[in-house]
């Protein structure tokens, strides 16, 4: 087993190493997003400029000796243009200059070689087949007279062509039909710089989108938590409100039942059924207000039926109610607390203001293919009693409808031709799965 391999200290090296690489990248794309394309182009014009200055600079400016194979430049030496007037093909023997050398049993004989023109003689075979020295040592033709170098005692011409052979692949690296090209150490800036300036492009499109997706991904978060906790604060106002049975109502009916006992039991007794019907409407709605955002409209006339009867027994002939919904209408969903709230609104603020009293009715019916409950009073109208609120259960409603169906629900307040206010809301219709059949329909008069 060796120890050192996967080695925590090598995890973790390469843990923060590849966090520092991602955390450049992320820098770097985002610097890229962050300026415009004009000023891009700006600055890699610059590094352009930079690099092509920096490449005749040392240490990028000094050259290097590497071998290439002849295959690698036979291109190269095709397209070598041939000299003006020459005829096609016949280029490479014009530049055939320098010396031959010869090798045979009488010793090394060199010779100058003078440019071949069109129409001479080819070089004899022993001289076509003798090494000759670079192109770049052959560019003149040298005017020297023949030397003969005659071999030592005991040698033989094959050797020394193998000697000749072996120095030629030493000094001019002329290895398997290779040669020997000058490099310079600043040859890949620019192509490095080019490609760098691509692939930035590339970066700076594509991460400029992931940047915008992200950032809409973002903003749609914040939105619905915003909306989620503006949902939960009126929640949690109209749950409270829904809990809350008013103290001086509670009270005063209460009062009304201890007097009604001695005055009047049966209607002692009808008076406190109704308020235990109220209590136990009302207390499952104050457990399931966090629960859920809509309920059937029979569970609300559940809550509005005994509140009316109980305020029928107080204000006596002031106060005639109707219910007028059918039984098909009492599975549609519908907000708790709304139809409650309208009700009490219409009562303290329309009827129980009024002298001679007058009728309340709530209806329910299907509009256009949605549910529209109505609560009309006949009583002194919007806003004209002294009792008058400041508008806010109303404003709360709106707001709790805009965020529970958008702009699918509304609220409206009319004033009948015959006087008293006429408030409607409407919402989607919808069956819910769970109806309250005990709630029924019913007139009161």
């Amino acid at each position: 087993m060796n120890p050192n391999a996967n080695s925590p200290g090598s995890n973790s090296r390469w843990a923060r190493f590849s966090s520092r690489c991602v955390h450049t990248f992320h820098a770097y794309a985002g610097w890229l997003v962050s300026i415009s394309w004009k000023r891009f182009f700006m600055l890699a014009l610059l590094l352009i400029i930079s690099m092509a200055i920096i490449h005749d600079l040392p240490p990028f400016s000094w050259t290097y000796l590497e071998a290439v194979s002849a295959s690698d430049t036979a291109s190269d030496a095709d397209e070598t243009p041939a000299p003006a007037g020459a005829p096609a093909g016949k280029a490479s023997n014009h530049s055939k200059k320098g010396v031959n050398i010869s090798i045979d049993e009488q010793g090394v004989r060199i010779t100058p070689r003078k440019a071949q023109s069109a129409g001479e003689p080819a070089l004899p075979a022993s001289a076509a087949s003798a090494a000759s020295t670079p192109e770049s040592a052959t560019e003149t033709v040298l005017d020297l007279p023949a030397v003969t170098i005659k071999l030592p005692p005991g040698e033989d011409a094959q050797s020394v062509k193998d000697l000749v052979a072996d120095i030629r692949r030493e000094v001019l690296g002329e290895r398997q039909g290779s040669h020997v090209k000058i490099r310079r150490y600043g040859e890949p800036l620019m192509p490095l710089t080019m490609w760098f300036i691509v692939i930035s492009i590339i970066i700076k499109v594509t991460y400029k989108g992931t940047v915008q997706a992200e950032a809409k991904a973002a903003q749609a978060t914040e939105v619905a938590e915003a909306e989620s906790l503006k949902r939960q604060v009126i929640e949690a106002r109209m749950a409270a409100m829904q809990a809350q049975v008013e103290p001086h109502f509670l009270f005063n009916t209460l009062a009304s039942i201890d007097h009604l006992i001695e005055t009047d039991p049966p209607r002692a007794s009808k008076m406190q059924k109704n308020l235990i019907a109220l209590l136990r409407a009302t207390m499952p709605t104050m457990r399931e207000a966090n629960a859920q955002a809509t309920r059937d409209l029979g569970r609300e006339l559940a809550v509005i039926r005994p509140y009316l009867e109980i305020l029928k027994v107080r204000m006596e002939d002031r106060l005639q109610t109707e219910l007028r919904v059918s039984d098909g209408l009492l599975s549609a969903e519908f907000p708790p607390m709304m139809l409650q709230s309208l009700v009490e609104n219409a009562i303290k603020h329309g009827l129980e203001p009024k002298a001679d009293g007058g009728q309340l009715t709530v209806s329910a019916e299907i509009v256009h293919g949605k549910l529209a409950v109505t609560v009309a009073d006949t009583g002194l109208g919007f806003g004209k009693a002294n009792t008058a609120g400041t508008g806010i259960g109303l404003s709360n409603i709106r707001e709790r409808l805009a965020l529970l169906y958008g702009n699918k629900a509304s609220l409206r307040v009319t004033e009948p031709s015959g006087g008293g206010t006429s408030v409607t809301i409407t919402v989607p219709y919808v069956a819910h799965p769970e109806a309250a059949p005990e709630a029924g329909t019913g007139q009161a008069a």
